[in-house]
């Protein structure tokens, strides 16, 4: 467990945190604050009528498969944990993390359309693995090969366990379902959803994602209405703490401005994937012509995620105190010190809800799990057949995908987390040294996009 610590901690200093918010600042500067300026324009690419390509999927479908695998229970456990391990600082940081990561998401999912290729199955495929080894060429490959590594290692973290394990958490405490029952059903359910292969998965996806997200949140405001007097004091924490130390008081151990940079920074990357290359896998499935506008679709998941969901998240546990063991700073309730992840999210819903709100979070864990677990499949296996050059090893990869989902369901919650910051951090590394690489081509297409003389695809 300390080795871990230790490598999580290696993999997200300061070097990483330099390169990630470097990028996105990088990106944003000289696109002239792309992702403020054209977002609405973003929305509207999202909900229109599919256009011609050679993708897949349409862009409405493509942004939900996306989505599904980013609107995860980091959503939901995962800003509980930024919370006790950053304190309220860590918000902000992730705020940051979103807004210029807005602009890193553009740019991966526009190389992605730009540099998809057909698989032996006739399908598109894409991901940083193409754009590194096409865009840079063959001495590159090494990289490319790196991140498809580290991409299939972290599906069956990130995108796999962690999720199964919040799940089954959660409904363990709530509805007393035993974990390895769950577990067990649980893979046979993936499985089945992952046969299908990316036509199905991205039909459930356009199902459950909106369905969802609208019960989460509405269920969040319901919370914040009947706590409106915490909400600006609660604001208030995030914005000190995010420049100044949390002070240690009672049980709380007390939180350095470089600890919550570091959580706010890695939870920001777990929830919303910025950065990680994820959101290149499937963006070259899409029904498109125009690079830049799917990138501009794509960037609108980061900000769905991270401005709205789990801001939705942070402020419920922020003013019904449920982040400090102590009471919290700001609502004088105390609680069970032990509590963590998605448990200790569902009990601050249910301390203003009673035991409505504590369904509200396990069914939200629930549906927000399972999706990005299938969603995560397509990006592992994306990773694999790149590295495989082949799709003959899908059918092994399917069975060992759907029994990792119920492992993760009776495994233990901490390591796991570990384990996800580092599979999410060596993805990382090699996508964006890659997108910087190729900086030049992304400012290229659009320059000539906002002048009205868009580029097709051409590499």
């Amino acid at each position: 467990m300390e080795a871990l610590r230790i490598i999580s901690g290696w993999i997200w200093g300061i070097p990483s945190m330099v390169l990630l918010v470097g990028t996105g600042l990088y990106f944003t500067i000289r696109m002239r604050g792309l992702q403020f300026r054209r977002l609405g324009q973003a929305f509207r690419l999202a909900f229109r009528k599919t256009e011609n390509g050679d993708g897949e999927i349409g862009s409405f479908q493509m942004l939900m498969t996306s989505l599904a695998a980013t609107i995860g229970n980091g959503n939901i456990a995962g800003i509980a944990v930024a919370l006790t391990m950053g304190g309220p600082g860590a918000v902000f940081w992730m705020w940051v993390i979103g807004l210029v990561g807005m602009a890193t998401k553009y740019a991966e999912s526009l190389l992605a359309v730009l540099y998809r290729r057909k698989s032996d199955k006739g399908e598109m495929v894409s991901g940083p693995m193409y754009y590194i080894e096409h865009g840079l060429g063959k001495a590159f490959k090494p990289l490319a090969l790196a991140f498809g590594l580290f991409g299939l290692i972290a599906s069956f973290g990130v995108g796999n366990t962690i999720q199964a394990n919040a799940m089954s958490t959660v409904l363990e405490k709530t509805f007393g379902i035993p974990l390895l029952g769950f577990g067990i059903v649980l893979a046979i359910a993936v499985y089945f959803s992952i046969r299908g292969g990316l036509e199905r998965i991205s039909t459930i996806s356009t199902i459950f994602v909106p369905i969802m997200s609208v019960f989460y949140i509405v269920a969040s405001l319901i919370v914040l209405a009947l706590k409106a007097d915490m909400i600006l004091p609660a604001l208030g924490l995030i914005f000190s703490y995010a420049f100044q130390p949390l002070a240690p008081a009672g049980a709380f151990t007390g939180v350095a401005v470089m600890t919550a940079l570091q959580v706010g920074v890695a939870r920001g990357i777990f929830t919303n994937e910025a950065g990680l290359g994820t959101a290149a896998l499937v963006a070259g499935s899409a029904k498109t012509e125009r690079p830049v506008e799917q990138g501009l679709i794509s960037m609108t998941s980061t900000f769905i995620v991270t401005l709205v969901v789990c801001t939705m998240t942070a402020l419920v546990l922020l003013t019904t105190g449920f982040w400090d063991p102590t009471g919290g700073a700001i609502s004088g309730v105390a609680h069970d010190a032990s509590m963590s992840g998605a448990a200790l999210t569902s009990a601050a819903f249910g301390s203003v809800l009673g035991g409505t709100g504590e369904w509200v979070v396990a069914f939200s864990v629930f549906f927000f799990g399972y999706s990005t677990i299938i969603g995560w499949y397509v990006y592992g296996e994306k990773c694999l057949e790149y590295m495989a050059g082949t799709t003959r090893l899908n059918f092994a990869y399917q069975l060992i995908f759907s029994a990792a989902a119920c492992y993760g369901a009776v495994a233990n919650l901490d390591a796991l987390w570990l384990v996800a910051d580092i599979a999410n951090g060596l993805m990382m590394i090699p996508n964006l040294i890659g997108m910087l690489l190729l900086s030049k081509i992304v400012i290229d297409h659009t320059k000539r996009y906002e002048i009205g003389r868009p580029l097709k695809e051409t590499a």
